[in-house]
C-alpha cells in the first residue's frame, strides 16, 4: 500500500499563496462548474462534497467541510441564498472560513465573513441552547455556483458541559470516536467524499448500508486515513408511509466502540457517576404515598409509571450540567416537574429504586432503527425494571402520559440498549399482537319505511387504539369534548341527530375506553316502491379521521412497494351491526368480498341476510407496525376491503 506523509495529505485543503496558482484553482473550480452537466428536475447539483476528520487520541475530532453547488433554478437560488450551521455551543464549535461566489458571467465575489451572524435557533419543546451561524450571500442566479469551507471541532451531541477550553468538545465516550454520514439527497451530488483519520491504534469499525461505495485505507505513520468516495448521487425517491430515510438509504456508520455491551456499561457508568437516580427524602415520600394501598410489584409498577408519566410536564430547559446521555438528576426533576424523555425516565428510575426495585436507563431510537455498528444511533430514553424472574420490563413514562400501557406498543420493533452494570447487547422489542390494541364497534339500527335510521353504536378501545381516542379527550378543553366528537360524526353523517353521547372517564386507566352514541339520521336509506339501498352506518367507517384510523389513510394505489413501510400500531379492527329492515322481497345486491390472509394483515367479513336483519361482521387484523414489502399486498388488500364495504350499497328488492 502506498505511504505518504501526513502533511502532503492532511485534509487535502491546498493553502495556496502565489498568485499564478490562485489563479489556476479557479480555472479548476470554472472548469468542474462548466462541467457540472444538466439535471432538468433539480434546484441544485453538488458538485463535490469533502469531509475531511481529524481525530485525537482523546476522541476530539476537527472536521473540515470543502464544498461546491451549483444553482440550477431560481428555487434553488432561493433555498441557497443564506448559509446555516446548526450546532450546540455546549458541545461544538463551528466556523465559516470562506464563502465564494462564482457568478455566471464569469466574476468572482468573496464573501464578507464579517457579516456572519450567530442567532438562537429555533426550538419547540426542547431548549437546550442549540444556536445556528448564518451568512446571507445576498441575490444568487441560476447558473452561479458557490464555493464554502467550513469547520467544526466536537461532537453532536450535548453533554456534561466542562471547564477546559477542548475539554468540552471531547465525546461523551472519552478517546472514542463515532460518526453517522448520510450518503443520499434530495438534489444530485456528483462526488461526495468523507476522510477520516484516526491514531493508528484505534481499531474502528464502519459499515456501509443500502448501497455501496468506493472505499480505501491508508497507513501513514501514527495516523491511518480511512477513505470513502461515491460518486452521482441521485435524489431518493420516498414512497408515502415508508420508514425513515435513514432505514433504506445509503448511510456509512463508523465507531471505534468495540462493541454494545462497551456502550451499556458506559451508560450505566456515566449516570451512577453523576448520582443520576439518588433518592432524597421527599422522592421518598411521594412514593410512599403513590404506593399506599398497592398490593403486588405489577401495581406498583403501574401507579409509579403512570405518575411520572402523567406529572412530569414534557419541556426541556437549557440547564448546563447533565445534558445529553448523563441523565439529570431525580431530585431537580422532582423540584421542577418537567424534563425531557431521559429526564422521566431518570426519574421512573429514582422513584423505582426508592420503592425497592432494580432500575435502569436505557436508550432507544424513536421513528427508526439502530444499525449494528456501536455508533450513537439513540434519540431516546427510557426505563427498564428487573422482575423476580431475571427479566427486564421496558417502561417508557414519556410516550405513555394517559395510555393504559406501560411501555408504548407504537416503539414495537424498535431496537433498544439498556444500560446495566454488566453490559447489555442491543435488543428489539418484539411484536405487539393486534389483539392487543382492538377497535371494536358493536352497533344496532333499524330503517323505518320513510328512510329514517335509528340506532346506537358502542365503540370500545384498547392499547394504541385506546391512547388515540384518549388523548382526544385529554389534549383539549372538557367543555370541547362533546362538540369534537360531534364534530366526527357529522363529517360522515351531516344529517344525524345525535340522541345521546356517553364516555367513560378519559383520566380513568383501569378498563378500556368506551363511546357509546345513539342517533337518528333522517333520509338515511334509499326507499322506492322496487328497491331499498343503503349501507350500513359502522361499515361506512363512523370515526374517519387520520389520527384515530390512519391505516384508511394510506396510499393503496401503489401497487408494489421497494421499501419498508410502517404504520402507528399493529391492530384489530372488528365492525359488527344487525339492521332492522323494512318489508322486502328478496336481495338485489348483497357486496362480496374475498378473504384476505397474508404475512402483513387479513380481512375478512361481510353480509348475512336473516329474514327482516341483515348483519355486518368485518374483522381486519393488522400484523406489525413495520412491513417489509412482500407484506403489502395482502395489506393493501385488507385495507382496500375495508375501504370497499364502506362505499358499497346493500341492494334490496321489494
Amino acid at each position: 500500500m502506498r505511504q505518504f506523509t501526513k502533511f502532503s495529505v492532511l485534509f487535502g485543503i491546498c493553502l495556496i499563496s502565489t498568485l499564478p496558482l490562485r489563479i489556476f484553482a479557479q480555472n479548476g473550480i470554472w472548469q468542474k462548474i462548466e462541467n457540472a452537466g444538466d439535471y432538468p428536475d433539480a434546484h441544485i447539483v453538488t458538485i463535490f462534497d469533502s469531509t475531511n476528520v481529524d481525530v485525537r487520541d482523546s476522541g476530539l475530532s476537527y472536521v473540515h467541510f470543502h464544498r461546491l453547488i451549483k444553482i440550477l433554478s431560481e428555487q434553488g437560488a432561493v433555498d441557497k441564498r443564506v448559509l446555516t450551521m446548526n450546532y450546540d455551543p455546549l458541545s461544538a464549535y463551528v466556523e465559516i472560513q470562506k464563502a465564494t461566489i462564482y457568478r455566471k458571467d464569469g466574476s468572482i465575489e468573496e464573501v464578507d465573513l464579517g457579516a456572519v451572524r450567530d442567532y438562537p435557533a429555533p426550538a419547540r419543546a426542547i431548549y437546550w441552547g442549540a444556536r445556528q451561524k448564518m451568512l446571507e450571500l445576498g441575490r444568487l442566479q441560476p447558473g452561479d455556483a458557490i464555493e464554502v469551507r467550513l469547520f467544526r471541532k466536537g461532537f453532536t451531541y450535548a453533554l456534561l458541559q466542562q471547564q477546559a477550553d477542548d475539554e468540552r468538545y471531547v465525546p461523551p465516550m472519552r478517546g472514542h470516536f463515532y460518526d453517522i454520514v448520510p450518503f443520499w439527497t434530495d438534489q444530485p451530488i456528483k462526488e461526495k467524499v468523507y476522510r477520516v483519520w484516526l491514531p493508528e491504534d484505534k481499531e474502528l469499525q464502519y459499515q456501509f448500508q443500502n448501497g455501496e461505495v468506493m472505499s480505501s485505507i491508508e497507513f501513514m505513520g501514527d495516523k491511518t486515513l480511512y477513505t470513502f468516495t461515491k460518486k452521482d448521487l441521485r435524489p431518493f425517491t420516498k414512497e408515502p408511509n415508508m420508514v425513515a430515510a435513514t432505514d433504506v438509504a445509503p448511510e456509512l456508520l463508523l465507531s471505534t466502540s468495540p462493541d454494545w455491551f462497551a456502550k451499556s456499561r458506559w451508560f450505566y457508568g456515566v449516570n451512577e457517576d453523576y448520582g443520576s437516580f439518588e433518592v432524597t427524602e421527599p422522592i421518598r415520600r411521594k412514593v410512599e404515598e403513590i404506593l399506599q394501598g398497592a398490593d403486588s410489584d405489577d401495581e406498583k409498577i403501574y401507579r409509579l409509571t403512570h405518575w411520572v408519566a402523567d406529572e412530569i410536564r414534557y419541556s426541556g430547559l437549557s440547564m448546563g450540567e447533565g445534558e445529553g446521555y448523563t441523565l439529570h438528576k431525580g431530585s431537580m426533576t422532582f423540584r421542577d416537574r418537567c424534563g425531557v424523555c431521559k429526564d422521566k425516565a431518570g426519574m421512573l428510575v429514582t422513584m423505582l429504586r426508592a420503592a425497592g426495585f432494580e432500575s435502569y436507563a436505557a436508550m432507544t431510537m424513536a421513528g427508526s432503527k439502530i444499525n449494528d455498528i456501536p455508533a450513537d444511533q439513540f434519540n431516546h430514553s427510557v426505563t427498564v425494571v428487573k422482575r423476580d424472574d431475571g427479566t427486564y420490563q421496558l417502561l417508557d413514562p414519556t410516550w405513555v402520559p394517559f395510555v393504559r400501557e406501560l411501555w408504548s406498543s407504537a416503539e414495537q420493533q424498535q431496537q433498544y440498549l439498556m444500560g446495566l452494570p454488566e453490559g447489555a447487547d442491543l435488543k428489539t422489542t418484539p411484536i405487539s399482537p393486534p389483539e392487543k390494541h382492538y377497535y371494536r364497534i358493536n352497533g344496532t339500527s333499524k330503517i323505518h319505511e320513510n328512510g329514517t335510521l335509528t340506532g346506537q353504536f358502542e365503540l370500545e378501545v384498547e392499547g394504541q387504539s385506546d391512547a388515540r381516542f384518549r388523548r382526544m379527550f385529554v389534549r383539549q378543553f372538557k367543555a370541547n369534548w362533546d362538540a369534537f366528537f360531534q364534530k366526527q360524526l357529522l363529517s360522515q353523517f351531516p344529517q344525524m341527530q345525535i340522541n345521546a353521547l356517553q364516555y367513560d372517564d378519559p383520566y380513568d386507566y383501569s378498563e378500556p375506553l368506551k363511546i357509546t352514541v345513539k342517533y337518528r339520521i333522517p333520509d338515511y336509506a334509499v326507499i322506492t316502491d322496487s328497491h331499498i339501498i343503503f349501507t350500513p352506518l359502522v361499515a361506512s367507517n363512523v370515526f374517519y379521521h387520520r389520527y384515530l384510523n390512519d391505516h384508511l389513510f394510506i396510499n393503496t394505489d401503489l401497487k408494489e412497494r421497494e421499501y419498508n413501510f410502517r404504520t402507528r400500531c399493529s391492530k384489530l379492527i372488528e365492525l359488527n351491526e344487525t339492521i332492522e329492515l323494512p318489508d322486502y322481497e328478496e336481495a338485489g345486491y348483497i357486496p362480496q368480498l374475498s378473504s384476505v390472509s397474508g404475512s402483513g394483515a387479513a380481512f375478512e367479513g361481510g353480509y348475512q341476510l336473516d329474514g327482516q336483519k341483515i348483519k355486518l361482521n368485518q374483522r381486519i387484523t393488522l400484523k406489525k407496525r413495520i412491513y417489509e414489502p412482500n407484506d403489502w399486498p395482502s395489506f393493501r388488500k385488507a385495507v382496500v376491503s375495508q375501504k370497499q364495504l364502506a362505499k358499497e350499497k346493500v341492494v334490496l328488492k321489494r
